[in-house]
């Protein structure tokens, strides 16, 4: 499942605050409550690379997701080019 970061700002108040969810939905502001605030920006987190010890993993966010990304190990790799080469084969 897609998973994204999201980042609001809200109409009434100027509140900043960002998120995490399945889509790039609106959201209620934090700080003032006012609804429907709709994202200006959102960072694509469906598969992303993290270093673990000597190792660059390849994680991804399955169609099972809901709440959370549910992370799935899809590979691992000595450097940070050779997961960016699979996640390019890949797609």
């Amino acid at each position: 499942m897609a998973w994204f970061l999201n980042y609001y700002e809200c109409d009434r108040c100027g509140g900043k605050w960002r998120d995490e969810w399945s889509c790039m939905c609106d959201d209620e502001c934090p700080h003032c409550g006012a609804r429907d605030m709709t994202p200006y920006e959102a960072n694509e987190l469906t598969t992303v690379i993290e270093k673990e010890g000597n190792d660059f993993v390849v994680l991804w966010s399955p169609e099972t997701a809901e709440h959370d990304p549910d992370y799935r190990e899809l590979g691992r790799f000595p450097t940070k080019e050779k997961a960016l080469e699979f996640l390019a084969a890949d797609g």
